[in-house]
């Protein structure tokens, strides 16, 4: 391609919304143009990144042995009505009618279709396992859309399911997925982490999330750097401390904690460890009728200890708390007597149901609130103060240096961007549409499936948050929208300069490379920022002056110094750092 018969536009400074590297250096680097809030346009430039991307998606799931197919972007919400998802997915599903007044959505995923072709198409055991894929639009309407295309409304994601006779083959199925992401994430030539997780809505029990190392990611990794282990905070556990508990040292007292709401400012006044202390987070749970009335409220205290955070996810895990909300301030002041930063577990005017984090059951002289304002009480005991508890989990946010689930040392946590998420569904959605088959003895069985995601137009701006710096973008050669750019200075002034160009240009196609002539006749100084910015790894530079000696200059986007190469092997230089 030549820059002349391209569109090139780059921009000196980044939009004012522009948060993140990625967002601001795609908006530079011409590569997309916001439309609407979470809404762009893939410009030339960005689109031949996201093609790249599809390209190494689509070769690595047909070698796996995957299908492709395309499903409807517009979906009959009767399909999503079958499973339920159409009333309990929340505002994020794009809800539309027809002139017939008819219910649709804009797809977010594509479970319902999926399983209704399976359901069509599958009838007996002999057509198992089949895995079949899409890379197709999604629109989700997210509540703070943020980050250009790492937090947008309208995105790319290649979706894929499996379909089993049993859990065993679906695991068979999940495995092979697995590790086809592995290839695919390796040949981006992206530093990357494979994370146990929480399958969240979807549903399914086996996870696995594939996250993209970066300081800006929305997401923490948890992993232990002298093993295996590594899992997304949601689903990292926090083991339960070794040994006995301590004995009461101290008689339970009253204190006064004026204006001390918070556990770092009752621990700063009283002069103790912020771990001796514990808060209490008061939560709710609704029963309700058949039409949606809350008929019942029960609500409940968790107990976690004064540096650790809750972990909503293992919380809704919790027996009863599947549907929890935060407790309204009256429920709150109704139970405790008392407003939020002094509660506590002891003299409560109502009872609730008691959740202990691992960590809270065994801790020994520690610090509550005392459900009246502006007082806590210190010196509180399990056994001798108040009952053992009956329910005790692991609630908590695990921290830094916690020990791992394996044993094997301690814990690390980094930041990271989730591009991939691999699960096993089970019969979630072949039980609530009827998607059975014929079982070797003449029975039916509901198919066991799998789904297996990847972030198509998320993952270039995740490879940015890696890959950049103070000039622009740094794309590994896999993802560059051109591998190489030619840029002969002053053209149009030295015939040989053109000549030299148009005949390098020519064998590089040749050879299959993907080349970029600038033939714009830019200042060198304005057409090296400009692929600087946009991010070529490499550049050949051919000047009149050089050339009489019989050269040209390379140099890789990362490197601080051009290289003077002899014209006649420039090439196969170019290839053979391609080729490595």
């Amino acid at each position: 391609m030549k820059a002349s018969q391209f569109l090139i536009s780059t921009l000196k400074d980044a939009p004012a919304d522009a948060e993140v590297a990625s967002h601001k250096l795609m908006m530079r680097a011409g590569m997309i143009k916001k439309l609407g809030a979470g809404i762009y346009t893939y410009m030339p430039m960005g689109l031949r990144v996201i093609r790249k991307v599809e390209a190494i998606v689509r070769e690595e799931m047909n070698r796996a042995g995957s299908v492709e197919l395309s499903m409807p972007v517009i979906q009959p919400a009767e399909l999503w009505q079958e499973t339920g998802r159409f009333t309990t997915n929340g505002p994020e599903l794009l809800r539309i009618k027809d002139r017939h007044d008819r219910d649709y959505v804009v797809q977010p995923t594509s479970e319902e279709v999926i399983t209704d072709i399976a359901r069509q198409e599958i009838k007996s055991y002999k057509q198992l396992p089949k895995n079949l894929y899409q890379i197709q639009t999604k629109f989700r309407d997210e509540r703070r859309p943020r980050f250009g295309l790492m937090r947008g409304r309208e995105f790319t994601m290649k979706d894929a399911y499996s379909f089993d006779r049993d859990l065993d083959a679906a695991k068979k199925s999940y495995d092979t997925m697995s590790g086809a992401y592995r290839k695919i994430f390796d040949r981006f030539g992206l530093r990357y982490r494979a994370v146990a997780a929480d399958s969240g809505a979807i549903g399914g029990d086996l996870s696995e999330e594939f996250q993209v190392i970066a300081d800006t990611g929305e997401d923490a990794i948890v992993y232990c750097p002298d093993s295996s282990y590594a899992a997304n905070m949601e689903k990292a556990e926090a083991l339960a401390p070794a040994g006995p508990r301590g004995a009461a040292t101290q008689a339970m007292t009253k204190v006064a904690t004026p204006g001390k709401s918070t556990c770092e400012d009752v621990a700063e006044l009283l002069g103790v460890p912020l771990q001796t202390t514990v808060k209490s987070l008061v939560l709710a749970t609704d029963a309700k009728d058949d039409k949606g009335n809350v008929v019942k409220t029960q609500v409940w205290l968790l107990l976690l200890r004064g540096d650790h955070d809750m972990n909503e996810v293992k919380v809704g895990k919790v027996p009863g708390l599947e549907d929890f909300r935060f407790a309204t301030l009256p429920e709150i002041e109704d139970h405790f007597g008392c407003k939020p930063g002094y509660l506590g577990p002891i003299g409560l005017q109502k009872p609730v149901k008691l959740v202990v984090d691992r960590e809270v059951a065994v801790m020994a002289d520690w610090v509550c609130g005392a459900n009246a304002e502006d007082v806590h009480t210190t010196g509180v005991n399990w056994g001798r103060d108040l009952p053992e508890p009956t329910l005790v989990a692991d609630l908590r946010n695990v921290k830094a240096g916690d020990l791992s689930p394996d044993g094997k040392g301690v814990l690390n946590i980094e930041r990271g961007i989730e591009v991939g998420h691999v699960f096993v569904l089970g019969t979630k959605y072949s039980k609530a549409m009827n998607a059975t088959f014929l079982d070797v003895n003449g029975k039916p069985q509901f198919m066991e499936m799998g789904c297996y995601g990847i972030g198509i137009t998320r993952l270039p701006a995740a490879a940015i948050e890696q890959n950049h710096d103070a000039r622009g973008i740094i794309w590994p050669d896999a993802l560059a929208p051109f591998t190489v750019v030619l840029c002969p200075i002053s053209p149009d002034r030295f015939p040989e300069v053109k000549a030299a160009a148009d005949n390098l240009y020519a064998e590089l196609l040749a050879a299959g490379v993907d080349v970029m002539l600038d033939d714009r006749c830019e200042r060198p100084g304005a057409m090296f920022a400009d692929w600087e910015l946009i991010g070529v790894p490499h550049r050949v530079t051919i000047g009149d002056r050089a050339l009489k000696e019989g050269v040209v200059e390379y140099q890789h986007r990362r490197d601080t110094e051009a290289t003077k190469v002899a014209l006649g092997e420039v090439a196969a230089l170019i290839r053979a750092k391609l080729a490595a």
